[in-house]
């Protein structure tokens, strides 16, 4: 893989910060973030899933675990009762740890492990003070909420 210096971008750009840490990230990704084997899909405008192949383990062996804009996805098999002799073992039962860097307000609504794969959903929620909004001019009211109404100058309602 390329390495990029990002140190240049630093000089003209402010409040970048993670996204110079995710790529520096990138260029030091594990070979072992591709087990287990995971989707990532775009579900709707603000809303995503992730979707591992997890054959073998339960609901009480995975851990999710969000943490500000970090989503920990973790399993451990536990010790199966009585003892099995496998002619070949082929449905890989190893520990794994897999952490997805979620943008900022985006959040898990839900997780569900069915037929060895989990799905967790995600959407984003901006909250409404975030959300853009429309400032009068001239005026002395504040603006208040999101008012995407068209605005109309004066002289063109008095035309209409």
């Amino acid at each position: 893989m390329r390495t990029y210096d990002v140190a240049p971008l630093f000089r003209s750009s402010v409040g970048f910060d993670r996204v110079f840490d995710l790529l520096t990230q990138a260029e030091r990704a594990e070979a072992s973030a591709a087990w287990p084997p995971y989707n990532i899909e775009k579900v709707a405008e603000d809303e995503y899933r992730i979707t591992m192949a997890l054959a073998g383990f339960t609901p009480d062996e995975i851990e999710l675990t969000q943490h500000d804009t970090a989503l920990l996805v973790s399993g451990q098999r536990k010790a199966p009762e009585g003892e099995r002799q496998y002619l070949h073992r082929g449905i890989a039962a190893r520990t794994f740890r897999q952490t997805f860097n979620l943008a900022e307000h985006v959040k898990v609504t839900g997780a569900s492990l069915e037929n060895g794969l989990l799905t967790v959903d995600l959407k984003r929620e901006v909250p409404e003070a975030l959300k853009p909004r429309r400032i009068a001019i001239g005026g002395t009211q504040a603006a208040i909420g999101q008012d995407n109404a068209p605005a109309q100058i004066e002289g063109e309602a008095k035309a209409a």
